[in-house]
């Protein structure tokens, strides 16, 4: 599992692993939310999940903690990575200069930047760090350095 705010480099990583380590990426934004940032249905979006989940090993990439499925109690570790709010504020930004209105892969619509996305990648420390933290095997990276080592230890 790789958890952390908007811009902290969750998938970056998850793809980085991936290519490491053979093992398929599964991105939760692509199922918990729809087309125009509609939420899917819950019903809908857990078998999805849980379908994706199925296989022995896999990445995950994606928060979503309250949506009460199994990945956490599989999942051998918890990356979490809890970089510098502004570092994660500016990568936002930055994603939406470099895309110009092109679609990612791992998002179900245009990423855009908007007040609510601001306020949550800001108050993620307040919010989300102590759920995040009490989770089992939590391996903690705080800045680009120590994400760096893990791939590096991965190759």
């Amino acid at each position: 599992m790789i958890l952390g705010p908007a811009g902290a480099g969750k998938t970056v990583l998850a793809h980085r692993l991936s290519a490491c380590t053979g093992l398929p990426v599964i991105h939760l934004d692509r199922i918990f939310w729809r087309s125009g940032w509609q939420p899917a249905p819950r019903d809908e979006a857990l078998a999805e999940l849980e379908s994706a989940l199925a296989g022995d090993r896999w990445i995950a990439d994606g928060n979503f903690l309250d949506a009460g499925d199994t990945r956490f109690a599989r999942a051998d570790t918890v990356i979490f990575l809890d970089l510098p709010r502004a570092l994660c504020i500016w990568r936002v930004l930055w994603r939406r200069v470099r895309d110009r209105g092109r679609e990612r892969p791992d998002l179900p619509a245009l990423e855009g930047f908007d007040l609510p996305l601001l306020r949550w990648i800001w108050s993620y420390p307040r919010t989300e760090w102590p759920r995040v933290l009490a989770l089992p095997n939590v391996r903690r990276l705080r800045s680009r350095h120590e994400v760096d080592e893990m791939i590096v230890r991965c190759a």
